[in-house]
């Protein structure tokens, strides 16, 4: 198939950030022309003087519009760009120079509608986002299949780096309103019109995360808000192990209550866990200080999402109001 790339790429207030991701995006490797679509989303702070150095190395097109959040920035941009598979980042991700080249190679090989893409963590990182990356990506943690598992039967792309055809993208009619969670809702949404979906390991971006640990609670806590929201509207999707961190907070408070009358097997359980988790994150990161700072990300990831799933879970089984109703601050107005 001949692929003409679109990459599109909504921005918010970060002109700093859109210049490394275009940056990156200069010294691809790829010989084929391909497209950038950047869509200021009602920002305040204007991105457009640092776009304008770049109109004479990269075809780009620039277009501004009242906020509306990521998902209808994305679909606007996508019904301008001009290419036949669209990109989709966020602007905090660093493209490494491979990437269009792994991502035709594999689509050539193996085509389909959709794809994601897998996040490492950069050098130049801060210690704090490379523990977070490491919570975000690693199996042993809520991150599961983000990190890079080859074995997955239908992979869910994640919009931060996710590649949507544009017959696929007219066909199911881009992103909802929903935020954050837009990314499965589209996704299921995709299956639902039989498209197939996969994992390109090879390419993956340097997803920064601008991020400090109390956005960090409020993002992985509005994830686990937003899921029984999306097992309410794809009630074929709910799958036990969404319940795991909710499970997991509890045992482990279960776990501290009877290691203090002399139980402490439980403890033990979970002490062995984060033994494991924190020799895990010492490989991969290479860093003891990333390694015991990668600890407290997995705790704050799994107490905070655990806590908003169950929030989430007893409001919207358990009231005659619809999901909007309930948790407006998760859902963009869509003028």
């Amino acid at each position: 198939m001949n692929l003409s790339f679109s990459f599109i790429i909504p921005v918010y207030n970060r002109p700093n950030e859109i210049k490394e991701l275009l940056d990156s995006l200069r010294i691809q490797t790829y010989d084929q022309p391909f497209e950038v679509v950047i869509v200021e989303d009602g920002s305040t702070i204007s991105s457009e003087e640092v776009i304008g150095e770049y109109v004479d190395v990269l075809s780009i097109s620039y277009y501004k519009k009242p906020n509306s959040g990521p998902g209808d920035s994305r679909n606007y941009g996508m019904q301008k760009a001009k290419g036949n598979y669209f990109i989709i980042l966020d602007s905090d991700c660093i493209v490494p120079p491979q990437y269009l080249i792994e991502a035709d190679k594999s689509l050539q090989e193996d085509f389909v509608h959709c794809y994601g893409g897998p996040d490492a963590a950069h050098e130049s990182f801060s210690n704090v986002q490379k523990a977070i990356n490491y919570a975000m990506t690693s199996f042993l943690t809520t991150g599961g299949i983000r990190g890079g598992k080859k074995s997955v039967d239908k992979f869910q792309p994640r919009s931060f780096n996710m590649g949507i055809s544009k017959e696929a993208f007219e066909n199911v009619g881009g992103y909802g309103n929903i935020h954050p969670g837009e990314d499965p809702d589209l996704t299921i949404r995709i299956w639902n019109k039989g498209y197939r979906t996969k994992l390109i390991s090879e390419a993956f971006v340097y997803h920064k995360r601008r991020i400090d640990w109390n956005k960090f609670y409020i993002q992985v806590n509005k994830f686990g808000m937003v899921r029984p929201i999306l097992n309410k509207w794809h009630p074929e999707t709910q799958k036990i192990t969404y319940w795991f961190p909710t499970v997991f907070c509890v045992g482990f408070f279960i776990s501290l209550l009877l290691a203090l009358i002399g139980f402490k097997i439980l403890w033990f359980m979970y002490s062995t866990y984060f033994l494991v988790l924190f020799i895990d994150a010492l490989i991969k990161t290479r860093s003891l200080k990333v390694s015991i700072l990668a600890l407290l990300a997995t705790v704050i990831q799994f107490f905070g999402y655990g806590y908003g799933f169950l929030k989430s879970t007893l409001y919207i089984n358990f009231s005659n109001k619809k999901p909007e109703e309930i948790f407006p601050k998760l859902f963009f107005r869509v003028k």
